[in-house]
């Protein structure tokens, strides 16, 4: 698919666990998702396969009128292995072409092949004594040359890059053969990066946001607290009444009416139709104008905070 037919409304899979994924992508499909978001770091692809499989062959949907996204994990930045790990995800996935393949992270860390270990994750061997990440040396720009091959060779439509920051963008822009379609970075109203959107703007990125609705993918994994919640924000709450909509239609809402795309996760099938349901309303400027005066620059997914807490190593990405 061209990028100007990639679905608004995208599914999430990180942290759907491999069992559940066959029939939440079923689900998924059935509630009206064409958009699905992947990763091989999410450990889950083979199974996500078995479900657009299973739909396909059920007659729910044709793979043109699926829109398939899936990431580059940090271990095969260099240019040698980012075929491989293309090619990867696309057995897993049961494809013969990706629609969007993008950079998962501005991290490069030492190869771990996947007959030893996949996904490989941030520690480069969980069993040595004091495991850490391990930095590889590869410049971005040799990864992006690598990419831009693989959209040479047919394995994918279209690529991108998430978590960058506009510096990286600008250095991105100096060189790319092929420009980023896409520009994948958490944002919601405690994280509205403005001025990152609108570079991506100029530069023609669309911009595609994750955790949409904020900590609500971050509490149970001790990143984020109950309090942290956007949904119990009064602003939320009045925009909801006055519209007869959920406060998690509200923030969703708020998400595709500033023209980025979302990919919202949920397992529930009255909240994946819940999540959908947000086309037939449109915000006010001032509802939309308030909702974005929340912005606190609240990141929830942060390499600097979580490297060092989880993998012993300090590895920053935004200042």
């Amino acid at each position: 698919m061209p990028l100007d037919t990639m679905p608004q409304i995208g599914f999430g899979l990180w942290k759907v666990p491999p069992g559940d994924c066959e029939e939440t992508v079923l689900e998924a499909i059935r509630a009206g998702y064409r958009h699905f978001d992947c990763a091989a770091d999410y450990g889950n692809e083979a199974a996500v396969g078995k479900g657009l499989a299973s739909a396909i062959d059920q007659g729910l949907v044709a793979r043109d009128e699926l829109w398939i996204t899936s990431k580059l994990w940090n271990t095969f930045h260099a240019p040698e292995h980012v075929e491989l790990a293309c090619r990867k995800s696309l057995a897993d996935l049961g494809l013969d072409y990706l629609d969007l393949y993008l950079i998962h992270f501005p991290i490069a860390l030492e190869y771990v092949p996947i007959e030893t270990r996949y996904p490989p994750e941030w520690i480069h061997d969980p069993d040595a004594e004091n495991p850490v990440m391990r930095r590889a040396v590869v410049p971005l720009h040799e990864t992006w040359g690598a990419m831009e091959q693989l959209v040479d060779r047919g394995l994918v439509r279209n690529i991108g890059v998430c978590n960058y920051n506009s510096a990286l963008i600008h250095d991105l822009m100096s060189y790319a053969r092929i420009a980023p379609s896409v520009l994948q970075i958490e944002a919601h109203p405690y994280l509205t990066q403005e001025k990152l959107v609108r570079l991506a703007g100029d530069y023609g990125i669309h911009v595609t946001a994750f955790s949409p609705l904020g900590a609500l993918s971050y509490v149970e994994l001790d990143m984020a607290g109950a309090s942290d919640s956007v949904l119990e924000e009064p602003v939320v709450r009045a925009a909801a009444e006055a519209h007869g909509k959920t406060p998690a239609q509200i923030v969703l809402r708020w998400g595709i009416q500033r023209g980025t795309s979302i990919i919202p996760k949920t397992r529930k099938p009255e909240r994946m139709r819940e999540n959908l349901a947000i086309t037939d309303f449109a915000l006010s400027d001032d509802e939309m104008t308030a909702i974005s005066a929340l912005n606190a620059n609240r990141r929830f997914n942060d390499p600097g905070v979580f490297t060092e807490a989880a993998f012993n190593s300090f590895h920053p990405i935004y200042d």
